[in-house]
């Protein structure tokens, strides 16, 4: 919040948090500076960024998400893009705030890694670091507020079937504190594998991959799904190289992306990421797999 107040001769007009249904003290926190803070219902991300947008007087929203904090020029970076009016958004980069913890930075580099990657026209934009222009949140109704996560992928999605571009600004910073706990963050990936299928419902054309991930992260989650299931095989010695083979291809899988970050970093650390990512396979597989169920009660 501090970062956020002290950049107010950085392009900034107005500044509004939201407060998503707290318990602590964040409204006292809040009121000690200049900003305008508006009590939500505690309904998810996707409600309280389209509370937020809703409440904007300016032509421009930049949104920033509540566990990170804003680097100088992030969003300067930003603006130059929105120069061309045919350019609905631009989104950031990340930094890490947690370099001390080894999960934290293993998530650290796997994102600035795939953020590499991504070109300055990009069909996906996530919501940490991001500018979106009024007019267009106004067109498409703005955020999926079902979707509890994966809700700004979907925006971007219709943007660009709407086909409005979308932007990407490497240069542009916020600091973000990755989750440090690993049973914290592998049960957000189960929840994100949740919102996933639902997503992909809405999207099958991105089930093959997007600017910021590809298939062959894709299909880990399908592939951890039957490795799992088929592992009372390993039983029966004619039957277990069943289990095998799926453990085996989902661990190989691992490997280009783990030998890119160690180039990268030159840190014999990262190849911790591999294990993280195979056990993650499983979580997010776990989780795709209940809410593929739960389209199936929808439907």
């Amino acid at each position: 919040m501090a970062a956020v107040a002290r950049l107010g001769l950085d392009g900034l007009n107005e500044i509004i948090f939201v407060d998503d249904g707290s318990t602590d003290n964040t409204a006292e926190i809040v009121r000690k500076y200049p900003v305008t803070c508006i009590r939500a219902e505690g309904r998810g991300p996707g409600a309280a960024r389209n509370t937020g947008w809703r409440a904007a007087k300016m032509p421009l929203v930049w949104f920033i998400d509540s566990d990170c904090v804003i680097e100088s020029g992030a969003l300067s970076g930003l603006l130059s893009h929105l120069a061309d009016s045919a350019v609905a958004g631009v989104g950031g980069s990340y930094s890490n705030m947690r370099p001390d913890s080894s999960i934290a930075t293993l998530i650290h580099e796997e994102i600035v890694e795939r953020h590499r990657l991504m070109s300055t026209e990009v069909n996906y934009l996530a919501t940490f670091n991001v500018v979106y222009r009024r007019r267009v949140l106004e067109e498409v109704g703005g955020f999926d507020e079902s979707l509890k996560t994966a809700e700004d992928a979907d925006l971007a999605f219709r943007l660009r079937k709407s086909n409005y571009r979308l932007q990407f600004e490497f240069s542009s910073k916020v600091k973000h504190f990755h989750a440090s706990r690993l049973g914290s963050y592998l049960r957000a990936q189960a929840r994100r594998g949740f919102y996933r299928m639902r997503l992909y419902y809405k999207h099958p054309s991105r089930m093959t991959g997007d600017s910021y991930s590809r298939l062959s992260d894709h299909i880990q989650p399908p592939i951890a799904i039957p490795a799992l299931l088929s592992a009372p095989l390993a039983a029966w010695p004619r039957l277990a190289w069943i289990p095998a083979v799926f453990v085996g291809v989902l661990a190989v899988a691992q490997a280009p992306f783990t030998m890119r970050l160690i180039r990268r970093t030159r840190s014999m650390r990262m190849l911790l990421f591999a294990p993280l990512s195979f056990v993650r396979a499983f979580w997010r597989g776990a989780g795709m797999v209940a809410g593929l169920l739960s389209l199936c009660l929808i439907r």
